[in-house]
């Protein structure tokens, strides 16, 4: 694994991140530093080399850009034939601009793809931050770019991601798709955040007259998350933050996971949504954005399309007798540079995201999805990071009257910031990265489910089975006999007969006993997030039971004592001794307080 920091490339063994770690500084000079200082730029959080772009160049190279402090740079870095090699270096005298492939800004997204020796690359291309561009360059084609200061095209983008997806098995027809948010302003009306998924042909070498070394086959849609209301009106997740592409066996039609945020402050909340490459390439085949009337309005354009049909790539299956898009005619060209937008929107499979998050104190910002074969079936389990410095292993499952069940499988703490940034897997590993560092997770962790059939069963993790003695990793390559799971119900009854004692047809039994007027501990530690604790008294001599509720009877320890430990460690924490004294005095009179209501 190869990681850019600030100032450093590190290159990481997937095993164990922490094993031996290479080490490259490539800092800025003094000079530069000065000159970036002068510019009135902070000296930690801009004035260095914030590596952006780490592209594999080839078997031996990698081509790495930093933001310069405010000058982006590019160069090569040697990682020679074999993992097995202690080779990591910069390549000597091989230092060039990085115009056009690393930001000035590092807090500035940026998105690259190096394919076939070219790089294309969505970046802010001035030392100010105003000119968004996609470029190209590198390799032997033209280099390119989007219209500049058009609007039209780009409107002060955040790029997310970018994925080559092929459209057919012509490998002219391949695109190279761009995920991003931007500004819309509509005559009369503030801006509002729209995501947006774009593409443009690979081989797409500009226009002859019109469009000179800029894409002529730039297409923009936009992309909805949006719950419905009952009134008919949908609640809008419009800030993407985040995109996973899931491989399928059908490499034209990969999986799309977007990650989306309310933009505004009247509620937090975020969402995840799915599409399908099908519902996205019918929106681009389907009418163009135009803007008309005494009111200038977007409406959908009825006139004459012209051939080829805009966004068209040459050579392919619609155009093989036209190798460069240099021979479109100029009417192409021109209805290009005034229509790059898709009047019809992308919507997500089934019109509504797969997982909402509302009235919580947290956003999700990141995602990665894994497959899992499972001994009921195969489940995408989803990795959600969070802005408090938080994953959330999720899974969600369909149900018999078409609705869903999302199943939060569990919560991990990773970072104590209150931001995580991209997440990967690879080797059954989960690898997060923030502000403050890198670590590495196991996507499986069943021996937090405890050793009883029961409660593994109910942990409904696709990961983890009981396999007769333990809560272990589950492999179809198991006896069917000593497995035990049940992911789409989570029935312990069913699964885990003869091997829980005090069982009937709808719970597992705990019988404790105490004496009449007097306190009995009562003790159930549930290993699952998914399991119902509750408790019945049965008298002697009687055959009813009468379930105690918490506020009458009950006094639920946790919360106590989670309380007393927060005061006291408000109490201690302060800087005046005698307000320790006396915080801690008052806090346990509350804490005698709070015992006596409860009882």
């Amino acid at each position: 694994m190869y990681v850019g920091s600030k100032d450093h490339i590190l290159s990481l063994d997937l095993h164990d991140i922490n094993k031996d770690p290479h080490i490259i500084h490539w800092p800025v000079s003094e000079r530069r530093r000065m000159e970036c200082l002068v510019s009135g730029k902070d000296t930690n959080e801009e004035c260095a080399n914030f590596i952006r772009l780490i592209e594999p160049w080839n078997r031996t190279q990698l081509y790495i850009c930093g933001t310069g402090a405010y000058n982006p740079v590019c160069t090569f870095v040697n990682r020679g034939h074999k993992s097995q090699e202690e080779i990591f270096n910069l390549e000597p005298g091989k230092v060039e601009s990085g115009k056009g492939k690393c930001s000035y800004d590092p807090k500035l997204n940026s998105v690259s793809a190096l394919i076939n020796g070219e790089l294309y690359a969505g970046v802010y291309v001035d030392f100010m931050g105003t000119d968004s561009a996609i470029f190209r360059t590198l390799g032997t084609k033209t280099a390119m770019r989007t219209d500049q200061y058009n609007s039209r095209w780009l409107n002060d983008p955040t790029f997310i991601h970018v994925q080559l997806i092929p459209d057919s098995a012509e490998r002219n027809d391949d695109k190279l798709y761009f995920f991003f948010r931007e500004k819309s302003s509509e005559m009369g009306q503030s801006p509002v955040t729209q995501s947006r998924i774009g593409r443009i042909c690979l081989n797409d070498d500009g226009g002859h007259c019109c469009l000179v070394n800029k894409w002529s086959t730039f297409l923009k849609a936009r992309l909805i998350c949006s719950v419905p209301g009952a009134d008919g009106m949908e609640t809008h997740f419009d800030e993407l933050r985040d995109v996973y592409i899931q491989p399928t066996q059908d490499t034209k039609n990969p999986v799309i996971y977007g990650v989306f945020s309310v933009s505004g402050s009247v509620f937090k909340g975020s969402a995840v949504c799915v599409y399908s490459m099908a519902d996205i390439r019918m929106v681009f085949n389907g009418p163009f954005a135009h803007k008309e009337g005494p009111n200038y309005q977007w409406v959908a354009y009825t006139g004459k399309i012209p051939y080829p049909r805009p966004g068209t790539c040459p050579g392919g299956t619609f155009t093989p007798n036209m190798k460069s898009t240099k021979d479109y005619p100029d009417e192409v060209i021109n209805f290009m540079r005034n229509h790059p937008a898709m009047y019809n929107a992308v919507y997500p499979v089934h019109k509504r995201p797969l997982v909402v998050r509302t009235n919580v104190d947290y956003e999700f910002t990141t995602i990665t999805v894994d497959q899992v074969t499972a001994a009921d079936g195969n489940y995408e389990v989803l990795f959600l990071g969070t802005d408090r410095g938080t994953v959330q292993k999720v899974i969600v499952l369909p149900r018999d009257d078409l609705q869903t069940e999302e199943l939060v499988l569990e919560e991990v703490e990773v970072f104590k910031v209150r931001f995580v940034f991209p997440l990967t897997w690879f080797l059954q590993q989960l690898y997060v990265s923030s502000a403050v560092g890198l670590t590495q997770l196991a996507l499986h962790r069943c021996d937090a489910y405890g050793e009883a059939c029961a409660d593994c069963c109910l942990a409904r993790d696709p990961y983890c089975a009981w396999d007769g003695k333990s809560c272990s990793r589950y492999s179809s390559s198991q006896k069917r006999r000593s497995r035990r799971q049940d992911v789409r119900y989570g029935n312990p009854i069913r699964q885990c007969r003869g091997f829980n004692s005090n069982t009937n047809k709808n719970t597992l039994e705990m019988v404790q006993y105490g004496v009449e007027g007097s306190s009995t501990f009562l003790e159930c530690q549930a290993r699952s997030p998914h399991a119902v604790i509750k408790w019945h008294l049965q008298r002697d001599n009687s055959d009813r039971r009468k379930e105690v509720r918490h506020h009458t009877q009950v006094l639920c320890s946790r919360p106590v004592l989670q309380m007393f430990v927060q005061m006291q460690s408000q109490a201690l924490t302060s800087t005046n001794p005698h307000h320790s004294l006396q915080f801690l005095w008052f806090y346990s009179h509350r804490f005698r307080q709070y015992v006596n209501e409860r009882r």
